[in-house]
């Protein structure tokens, strides 16, 4: 892995992890105390957990970009987290939404929110990770 896409993986898990304090800690936290019945109690919440997840979601992410767009651009990274977001915003939001009992207001939170997440880290890695031609490092595949 080289250096653009390690610093493509910190530079979205550090966005992600900030626009999910903004949406969920701050734009949603009215929704979720008005739904605690939902929720595990903060104390028992999986907090490393989730940090996890969030890291081998950022990886698949970056990857996925660095290893199968091109060619690389702020135009193409716009394009990928557009899509992406469309795709992971709809399905967790609205999926959710099909079988638990959140309200509707927060199906459509959590896909706008995803949309916006996934277009800004689409922008960031495609102002990072750039291709070989740019940058005279290679973004390939690893070999197996």
């Amino acid at each position: 892995m080289n250096k653009r896409i390690v610093l493509g993986i910190v530079a979205v898990f550090v966005a992600w992890q900030v626009l999910d304090f903004v949406l969920h800690g701050l734009i949603l936290a009215s929704t979720y105390r008005a739904t605690a019945e939902l929720w595990r109690p903060l104390v028992e919440m999986k907090v490393g957990l989730m940090r996890v997840v969030g890291l081998v979601a950022t990886v698949c992410f970056v990857c996925l970009y660095a290893w199968l767009v091109r060619p690389k651009s702020w135009a193409a990274g716009l394009s990928y987290g557009l899509i992406f977001g469309a795709g992971t915003g709809f399905s967790m939001g609205f999926g959710t939404y099909s079988f638990m009992p959140v309200p509707q207001s927060l199906a459509v939170a959590w896909c706008i929110g995803s949309i916006v997440e996934t277009t800004v880290a689409g922008l960031l890695v495609g102002w990072i990770v750039k291709d070989t031609t740019t940058t005279g490092q290679t973004a390939e595949m690893p070999q197996t």
